[in-house]
């Protein structure tokens, strides 16, 4: 049953207009068996003053692009009803005709587009108007004897709209089916969804929880949980199983989705989506088509299904099942783009959004992790649909071509030319080492602000973890993840990297950048202290590239390395003799991996920062007194020291060390390779030669 959320008191306290449709908005978008993530749209219909100070009708109606979940006052569109209402004495209207004209209609410019179904809200005569997609009511709507189930369940009191893609014939069969029935109460649209009304915001909604619940009671007496989806087929893995296998398999999906532009992608292993996986009609019921035409451009027609008995627990045979099932995947796309397009369409990416095996769960694609997580939780509300609709009948779903024209329907189109242009490392993965210190948080945030997402990767995880939560708060949840990681330990870098291709499906940029240094004269350095060096800043380095290469080359689509050498690593550093030989070892192993990967489209570069003061772990242990006495000054003389040996007379901080790694990571470098760049303030005893 839907939970009726409507707080009276609350309510009470709102201003009169626009406030309220925000509220009762927010509530029907917050539970997604109600309505879809940026689907369904509300309105209310108010006096306004105009620019001149005249009293006209005016409706407010969700603005196109926003999601009802969410959307606040100014993603709503006012419109003048005077204006609108003439159209329903034509015969038709155009989709293009429709958008320009109601753009006249606009009481303020500045509003946003008004929604795709402006027209059923304005057509309507009542105060509020509410469309949604509820689980319940598409189960019958997508149901091939639905019609007859809504005659047995709601008596008189409903309209029936066969399926017409939203416009002004929609809306107007709409209008047209409310007037003749002087009892309507509802609006059931064929494989879409709900309209309902009331005289007042609080009315509407409650009219809206009341008829899904009344379908809701009326389902539950119809499903066999025992012989849901034709049955149980197969046994799920136990977690610890299903995410070993994953994260052998997550990368490369990645690379086979990935081929025209590169995907975010995610798992889902929800109770309900493990019933469908493993069910005797998953394979044919998955290809049947959307529940819900909004469901279509985040999800596209059909999901793959790949045919793989969890039993064999052969992952090389998964492997190979994913490899041809994304290809034929497809292929099979683009012939239906050929049979279905329009002059002047162009193709999307023709790989799956939705990927489902059997005893795994579901994978989910995207262009982020938030998009990814939009494919799974709208399947997820396909699976519930499938459920109900062959509980009650057979389940039925738009025409192929029904189905293109609403996933390269221009107006639906629209919706996403709302969001920001891609960044430079847009769809790109991170994984910095060392990611809790100056340098490798100052990396982390500058790969972020550009459109990445990253593995805070750090022995500290407190510190790793706060960078992360510091990370998301800025630009957004989901954007950086940490992970506890001793890069000298071999067990624990695979773990991270593991972690990183179960959170995002792999790693597109390697920042090697943990490290430490310690100084003593050649004669006093010990064997633990040289052991020390060349276990975190050599084996560690060895370790992470490695882990790192083997995920590249699973996925298939390249990736970069950068490695943060020092000045040392070209300069023999006095009373450094571990410090320096391992950061020289840093840069030779770089450029020996930079000339195995370039087959593999794989870049290894490094940076070669000089006395990085801030925000350093290195500066704040002994390093900094065994330094200033090697200089024969006082530790706190260090920073001008440095300083004025450069010939630049600067000082280098850490966002000058993320600023050259960037640049590394970036299209401008995309044929450089195997190079050093130092960032120094210019110390000739370490130019390079």
């Amino acid at each position: 049953m839907v939970q009726n959320l409507w707080d009276s008191e609350k309510a009470s306290t709102l201003p009169m207009g626009v406030e309220q449709l925000v509220y009762r908005s927010n509530l029907l978008g917050t539970d997604r068996t109600v309505c879809n993530w940026g689907g369904g749209n509300t309105s209310m219909k108010t006096t306004e003053k105009d620019f001149r100070g005249r009293e006209v009708e005016v409706m407010w109606v969700k603005g196109s692009g926003s999601d009802l979940a969410t959307m606040k006052a100014h993603n709503f569109t006012g419109l003048n009803l005077d204006d609108i209402r003439p159209l329903i004495e034509r015969d038709e209207m155009s989709d293009e005709e429709m958008v320009a004209y109601l753009g006249h209609c606009m009481i303020d410019s500045k509003h946003p587009r008004a929604s795709i179904e402006t027209l059923l809200h304005a057509f309507l005569p009542y105060k509020h108007v509410d469309h949604t997609h509820p689980d319940a009511i598409i189960r019958i709507c997508c149901a091939d004897n639905g019609k007859q189930i809504a005659e047995e369940l709601f008596g008189n009191r409903f309209v029936w709209v066969p399926y017409v893609r939203p416009g002004f014939t929609l809306s107007k069969m709409i209008a047209e089916g409310v007037k003749n029935n002087p009892n309507a109460e509802l609006v059931l649209m064929e494989k879409h969804g709900l309209v309902t009304w009331g005289d007042t915001s609080e009315e509407s909604y409650h009219k809206t929880i009341e008829i899904i619940n009344e379908a809701e009671q009326y389902i539950a007496k119809k499903i066999d949980a025992t012989v849901s989806f034709g049955g149980q087929k197969y046994e799920s893995l136990k977690t610890e199983e299903a995410e070993e296998i994953l994260a052998k398999v997550m990368p490369v999906i990645r690379g086979s989705v990935s081929d025209q532009k590169k995907m975010i992608i995610t798992f889902d292993r929800g109770e309900d989506v493990l019933e469908f996986v493993n069910s005797e009609n998953a394979p044919s019921l998955s290809q049947i088509g959307a529940a819900c035409p909004d469901h279509l451009v985040h999800t596209k027609r059909v999901p793959l299904y790949i045919d793989w008995d969890p039993a064999t627990n052969d992952v090389e045979a998964l492997i190979e099942k994913i490899k041809a099932g994304v290809a034929s995947f497809k292929q099979e796309y683009e012939a239906y783009f050929d049979r279905n397009k329009h002059e002047g369409d162009k193709m999307f990416e023709a790989a799956p959004r939705v990927i489902l095996i059997p005893g795994i769960g579901m994978i989910n694609t995207g262009k982020d992790f938030n998009n990814s997580k939009v494919s799974g939780a709208l399947y997820h509300r396909a699976i519930a649909v499938m459920k109900g609709s062959t509980a009650l009948g057979e389940f039925v779903s738009l025409s192929e071509n029904e189905s293109y024209n609403v996933e390269y329907w221009p107006l639906e189109l629209y919706k996403l030319t709302l969001a920001p242009a891609e960044a430079e490392f847009s769809r790109k993965i991170a994984f910095v080492t060392g990611g809790a210190g100056g340098i490798g948080s100052e990396t982390c945030r500058r790969l972020v602000s550009e459109g990445a997402h990253v593995i805070v990767a750090d022995l500290n995880i407190e510190g790793a973890e706060k960078t992360a939560a510091e990370i998301n708060e800025t630009y957004g949840a989901n954007r950086a993840f940490a992970v506890k990681m001793d890069v000298t330990k071999e067990d624990e870098v695979q773990a991270a990297f593991e972690k990183a291709a179960l959170q995002y499906g792999g790693v597109d940029i390697i920042v090697n950048n943990a490290g430490l240094a310690t100084s003593s004269p050649f004669d006093e350095t010990s064997l633990n202290e040289w052991n020390l060096n060349m276990n975190v800043l050599g084996t560690g380095y060895f370790l992470v590239a490695r882990e790192a290469f083997k995920q590249m080359k699973a996925q298939g689509v390249g990736g970069n390395m950068i490695f943060v050498g020092s000045k040392n690593s070209i300069y023999a550093g006095k009373n450094a003799a571990a410090y320096s030989s391992v950061k020289a070892l840093e840069t030779h192993l770089a450029r020996c991996i930079a000339a195995e990967g370039g087959e593999y489209g794989i870049r290894v570069n490094s940076v070669l920062p000089d006395a990085v003061l801030q925000g350093s772990a290195i500066w704040g242990s002994s390093w900094k007194e065994e330094r200033a006495a090697a200089y024969g000054i006082k530790p706190e003389q260090l920073d001008e020291h440095y300083r004025k040996r450069t010939t630049l007379l600067v000082n280098i901080f850490p966002n000058d060390i993320a600023e050259a790694i960037a640049f590394f990571a970036s299209s401008k470098a995309e044929k450089t390779t195997g190079c050093m760049i130092t960032v120094d303030g210019g110390v000739p005893a370490a130019f390079t030669r």
